[in-house]
């Protein structure tokens, strides 16, 4: 297992970048109770699970009652699920990472956000568009980092994540976006930023750690193999949800 801190450098590289990834992070056994616990919840279906239907992005099926509607994107509120997944989330090797990145001993899970299981399956997988996560999220401010975990390889033929370096530091204009949530593609200020992506691709327990304000972004999953990741984040305890939002909707997991 990695050691159980970052190191000044890659510490400076989270802070230029918006992300970083952490190879082999991940222990072997507990990956794989996770992969199991996580194939046997989504061939019985156990709710709450979002579905590609529902996101109505491109790619997906137009209906939950069309062809592929019943495919899987992720299950939900996996804290909660199985202690596999509580033990990858409240690991010490992990939340010593955390507390570097959000500069703070007292840290928080947030149950309101991420807290899935993602999956992206052949033919019916879809595409995500740029977007920054805190578009979606209520905090105080906006320093929250989401924790990424491949639980197998991740490619550009399977729709691995990219991102865009230094776009957590970047004002954005609201022109500069469709339905204010992706970025316009057709802007020349856009595209110049999208022209510097990076997808790096992941092998089984790698983790990507990532800023709530950098963009990233998915493609389809054009091979015959599921790709399974686990994904959740994390604040400061001081950092709080905003009363009555989506974000407050479910308490945080306060982590000693």
């Amino acid at each position: 297992m990695s050691a159980a801190l970052f190191t000044p450098e890659e510490l400076a590289s989270f802070e230029r970048d918006g992300f970083f990834v952490a190879r082999g992070l991940a222990d072997t056994e507990l990956r794989e109770r996770i992969l199991a616990v996580s194939q046997a919840q989504l061939a019985q279906a156990i709710e709450p699970i979002e579905y590609e239907a529902d996101t109505r992005y491109p790619g997906a099926p137009s209906s939950r009652e069309a062809a592929g509607g019943r495919t899987a994107r992720r299950l939900l509120q996996v804290f909660q699920r199985d202690q596999a997944y509580r033990d990858w989330a409240t690991q010490a090797n992990l939340t010593a990472r955390l507390r570097q990145l959000l500069g703070s001993e007292q840290i928080a899970l947030t149950q309101a956000h991420h807290n899935s299981l993602m999956t992206k399956q052949p033919a019916f997988s879809s595409e995500t568009h740029w977007h920054r996560d805190i578009r979606y999220w209520n905090f105080a401010d906006s320093q929250l980092v989401s924790v990424w975990l491949a639980l197998g390889e991740e490619r550009r033929d399977n729709g691995c994540l990219g991102f865009l370096p230094g776009s957590h530091k970047i004002d954005f204009s609201p022109e500069r976006f469709e339905n204010r949530a992706f970025l316009r593609p057709d802007l020349p200020e856009n595209q110049a930023l999208i022209a510097r992506a990076v997808f790096p691709e992941l092998q089984p327990g790698d983790v990507v750690f990532f800023h709530a304000l950098t963009f990233h972004a998915a493609g389809w999953n054009r091979t015959d193999q599921t790709k399974y990741s686990l994904v959740f984040s994390y604040h400061r305890q001081d950092n709080l949800p905003q009363p009555g939002s989506r974000s407050a909707s479910l308490p945080s997991i306060i982590l000693g």
